[in-house]
């Protein structure tokens, strides 16, 4: 069920009694056999997760940006491949996923390099330069609500929050859909857009991609 707000609680409870504590290769292990066993959640997953790993090695980030935390799993991902001195900043508007995956990072020993910035992307993003101290990011991760990719795309090309050469990747673009920002990103010529054809996360027979846009104003 990928709406199901008893879900956080649960996985946080299966990574608290089965995962290895301080070890962020086995926490992201544990939950992705969670959810391919028992019940499936609107993580990245294994399968999207190694794309989303590719693209964030060739980007070699020292600032990310993620937008929609929901329990961790992604920032657990990124935070395993980030350079010594580099952090990612992961913008979540529940409450609930926020406390649930502070949890979950902290148990993975990731705390230093994942901060949680608590409350809806468009109260957060306008002031996020001065709270976190990041002039730009070298690296963003959509993955909220699909219906405000394209609004937030455009507010951090506004505010000024991207570069040239800052590489955006976009989850569930064809489930469950974003297609006005795919309008947007294609057919604008401030971005270099690639298709990632993939599945669904947990699921081998609904269609699914991402979507990797490089930042050329």
């Amino acid at each position: 069920m990928f709406h199901d707000e008893e879900f956080p609680p649960r996985i946080l409870d299966h990574v608290m009694k089965n995962a290895i504590k301080g070890d962020v290769t086995n926490v992201i292990d544990v939950i992705d056999k969670y959810c391919w066993s028992v019940e499936i959640a609107m993580n990245v997953g294994d399968v999207k997760g190694a794309i989303l790993d590719k693209s964030f090695l060739e980007a070699s980030p020292k600032n990310v940006l993620e937008i929609g935390c929901y329990c961790g799993y992604s920032a657990l991902r990124m935070s395993r491949l980030l350079k010594e001195d580099a952090k990612i900043f992961t913008i979540e508007a529940s409450s609930q996923y926020a406390d649930v995956a502070q949890e979950i990072i902290s148990f993975a020993g990731m705390e230093k390099k994942v901060q949680i910035l608590r409350g809806l992307s468009d109260e957060v993003l306008p002031t996020i330069a001065e709270k976190c101290g990041v002039r730009t990011f070298d690296f963003v991760f959509i993955d909220h609500a699909k219906e405000l990719y394209k609004r937030d795309l455009i507010m951090l090309e506004n505010l000024g929050l991207i570069r040239q050469g800052t590489t955006i990747m976009a989850d569930n673009v064809i489930f469950p859909g974003c297609p006005d920002y795919l309008e947007y990103v294609r057919n604008s010529p401030k971005f270099e857009c690639t298709n990632y054809p993939s599945k669904l996360e947990y699921c081998e027979n609904r269609e699914d991609a991402m979507e990797k846009s490089i930042y050329l104003p």
